[in-house]
């Protein structure tokens, strides 16, 4: 592992990128060093299990929620109520991962925004 991450790092140092070339090449070599750290050392950054079950919950629980409402109401106009449903329930279960990560340890005080 530690072989990757200096490989990474030695691509960045060697670089002759600059501008928006050089900022996507930093964005792609932490991206990659992030997942190497979440696969191999189950290391995460904060708010990366919030992040990704917001999605999951939009779309494993909030569309089929939102089209079971639109049947049983009969208009399925009301397949967006699912949604926020869906949002809610991601946003519990991920920041319960979260929490849970930063108990045992298992947490990067470090947070992506792009």
């Amino acid at each position: 592992m530690a072989l990757a991450i200096n490989k990474e790092i030695e691509d960045l140092n060697t670089t002759t990128d600059s501008g928006k070339d050089l900022r996507n090449h930093i964005r792609q070599n932490q991206t990659r060093i992030i997942k190497l750290l979440e696969k191999e050392v189950k290391l995460v950054t904060r708010n990366h299990h919030r992040n990704t079950w917001l999605a999951i919950g939009m779309a494993a629980f909030g569309i089929p929620l939102g089209v079971a409402f639109g049947a049983s109401l009969g208009n399925m106009a009301f397949i967006g109520i699912g949604l926020p449903i869906g949002l809610a329930i991601g946003v519990a279960v991920g920041t319960k991962l979260d929490n849970k990560a930063a108990e045992e340890g298992r947490q990067l005080d470090l947070e992506l925004k792009y």
